[in-house]
């Protein structure tokens, strides 16, 4: 039996769906492709913004230890306030040396002093022992 035309078969020929699945074929190959393109640049981007944050991490840290060696450096040049309230304080300032009569005079009021009950014998004996040196 013979088919009339535009009666018989019905969708198109074997060359028109051959056609059709090479443009679909082809159309999911391009989008893959993009897709694949895409998702490849975003890794690419990642990776790259991880190195970067690595990279200022590692330059913050070796930035706090290089200032820390340096408060270190600079704790070991000069003591700490403590240790320099602990030193012991600069000698006074010495007057020049009281002359004899001077010191014959402050010997007497401290014998006074004494005397009178205004110094007991242990102030007595430090203030002369301060006065004549000793």
């Amino acid at each position: 039996m013979r088919f009339a035309r535009g009666r018989g078969r019905r969708g198109p020929g074997l060359l028109g769906t051959v056609a059709r699945t090479a443009v679909v074929a082809g159309t999911a190959s391009a989008v893959s492709g993009r897709v694949a393109e895409a998702q490849h640049d975003r890794r690419v981007a990642q990776q790259e913004a991880t190195t970067q944050a690595v990279q200022q991490a590692a330059l913050q840290q070796a930035a706090v230890q290089q200032a820390a060696a340096q408060q270190a450096a600079v704790q070991q040049a000069a003591p700490p306030q403590a240790a320099v309230r602990q030193q012991a304080p600069p000698a006074p300032v010495t007057a020049a040396a009281p002359s004899v009569d001077e010191l014959h005079a402050q010997l007497l009021k401290l014998g006074e002093l004494r005397t009178a009950g205004l110094l007991t014998d242990e102030e007595f004996t430090a203030q002369k022992s301060r006065l004549l040196g000793g």
